[in-house]
């Protein structure tokens, strides 16, 4: 009977072969024992042939059925963790990923002691509240065009003890205030391509919100062009432009950068060995 922590992931991985690596299966099956259960990996270990309760069993197999049909974990159990944070989602909210994880500690290493900070294109509030923790000195702000993000994002600072002032702004109809100045400005807009879909799991294309994720072919570069260019009205001299970035046009957006006249321009690579940030300096 399937009601011990060994058959239930058993389970799993013959109902979810098809879905998912055998890595990935028991790592779902992990992060469900412990948010359901309330299990460290030790009771993991040690209670795996201890029978369950029904009620969770049951859970199990609904989960099961949600996974088979591609639906993200984390929107299942509705919080991921990150940089050591956790962070509730929602499908108006992306998963966010390791590389963003690299982004926030190429910042660290990078800035000292900012004081004015503004993330644009916040989703769940994963970069402003690492942020604000890092740096408990600075004033962050953050940005989005989804109120629905928004209201995950003021939960998830609630949470984290953070304190970030959001706002909802359309980045591509942005008007500065005229005191509106930072000296820190990150950004992991939308920028996978529209032709670029046929490369991306189901899980995220399904389940994901598309607002975040999509510009058109035409026009790759429209957010980066967009904040550049907004970011010559309100960064402080000598400030700082982070930005997470598709892989495909690391070359591109530095040129558009150079013809904003940033200096200091330099694009980084993720684990995986990808163009994937680029940073300058006003």
């Amino acid at each position: 009977m399937n009601n011990t922590l060994f058959s239930l992931t058993q389970y799993a991985l013959s109902e979810l072969k098809d879905t998912y690596s055998e890595n990935e299966i028991r790592s779902i099956c992990r992060l469900i024992f412990m948010d359901v259960l309330k299990y460290t990996n030790i009771n993991i270990h040690l209670k795996k042939y201890e029978s369950l309760p029904e009620s969770f069993v049951n859970k199990f197999y609904d989960i099961t059925v949600r996974l088979k049909k591609n639906e993200p974990i984390q929107y299942i159990i509705g919080e991921t963790e990150f940089a050591g944070l956790r962070f509730k989602l929602s499908p108006a909210v992306l998963i966010p990923r390791p590389e963003t994880e690299e982004l926030i500690y190429w910042i660290k290493e990078s800035v000292i002691s900012p004081r004015q900070v503004l993330d644009i294109g916040t989703g769940s509030g994963c970069i402003a509240i690492t942020l604000a923790r890092a740096f408990p000195s600075a004033r962050v702000q953050a940005v989005d065009v989804s109120e629905e993000a928004l209201q995950i994002a003021r939960h998830n600072a609630i949470s984290n003890a953070a304190p970030v002032l959001f706002q909802q702004k359309d980045i591509l109809n942005y008007k500065a205030e005229k005191e509106e100045k930072y000296d820190l400005i990150v950004s992991n807009p939308p920028y996978v391509r529209q032709c670029e879909k046929k490369k991306m799991q189901k899980q995220v294309l399904d389940f994901e919100p598309p607002q975040a994720l999509f510009v058109p072919d035409e026009s790759p570069l429209l957010f980066y062009h967009q904040i550049a260019k907004l970011a010559q009205a309100i960064l402080l001299p000598e400030g700082s432009l982070f930005f997470e970035i598709n892989e495909a046009f690391g070359k591109e957006i530095q040129e558009m950068l150079r013809q904003f006249n940033y200096q200091h321009i330099e694009l980084k690579q993720d684990i995986f060995g990808k163009d994937r940030f680029v940073k300058c300096k006003k």
